[in-house]
């Protein structure tokens, strides 16, 4: 996924020619990699601790009112919850090379906990056993893309523009079927989100790999590259996690 931050813009990569220097690189790799992965896991445990409380507490009554028809929808608050996470992700793509490294963490867990908020009423609609289901095989699935695209060989460069043109696509279709309401088609946009956030997994996990050789595993620069390292498969994880429980989600 895209974001503002590239310190590969004006930087020559780091190289290392000894046999001390490929070990001490290699290293520094795992622990720079093991910095996302920390982050990006806390940042979904965050988010389902968020969630829960939400609907446990009873505060999900402050985000879904019923309306004067008798309808259900959502409060102005349940509005604000719902779009918060835009402005907070565009507000660190986009502003990330002007803050300091503890703001963009800070950023990181609090949109971590928007997010949670506003995916509390997944667990309205679907049981909270086929929600469980569907994390558990959303982390198997992504563990295991995201291990390939880290230990492969392969250029994956070349499918980040397909990938890109199909994320516009997907969301021009959602936006469509939000008007008429297409099973048929809702299925298709399922699915197809699926092995898009799939194909982006591997491709953000490479390109986050790729990043370290840029920015070390020290210093400013390398924090905030973890931080949207973490930010760009934490939006893979969530987004395939949604689209798969379309298929294996039971409703209430």
């Amino acid at each position: 996924m895209a974001n503002g931050f590239d310190p590969r813009i004006g930087a020559a990569p780091r190289s290392a020619t000894t046999l001390d220097g490929r070990t001490a690189v290699d290293a520094g790799l795992r622990s720079y990699m093991l910095s996302v992965y920390n982050y990006m896991a806390s940042g979904v445990l965050l988010t389902g601790i968020v969630a829960l409380l939400v609907v446990q507490t009873g505060a999900i009554n402050a985000l879904i009112g019923v309306r004067a028809n008798g309808g259900i929808g959502m409060t102005p608050l349940g509005w604000l919850v719902t779009l918060a996470p835009l402005g907070l992700v565009m507000w660190l793509s986009f502003g990330i090379n002007r803050m300091t490294a503890s703001t963009a963490k800070a950023l990181f867990w609090v949109y971590a906990a928007v997010v949670g908020a506003s995916l509390s009423t997944v667990l309205l609609v679907y049981t909270y056993s086929s929600v469980a289901q569907t994390f558990f095989a959303t982390a198997a699935g992504f563990a295991s893309l995201s291990l390939w695209g880290y230990t492969t060989k392969r250029d994956l460069s070349g499918m980040g523009s397909f990938l890109i043109v199909g994320l516009v696509g997907l969301i021009v279709a959602s936006l469509i079927n939000m008007f008429y309401h297409s099973g048929p088609l809702g299925l298709a946009i399922s699915g197809i989100g699926v092995l898009l956030f799939a194909g982006l997994t591997a491709y953000d996990t490479q390109k986050i790999k790729s990043m370290y050789f840029f920015v070390g595993n020290t210093g400013e620069a390398s924090q905030k590259s973890a931080v949207m390292g973490a930010l760009t498969l934490y939006l893979d994880f969530i987004n395939m996690f949604l689209f798969l429980l379309r298929f294996m989600g039971d409703r209430r």
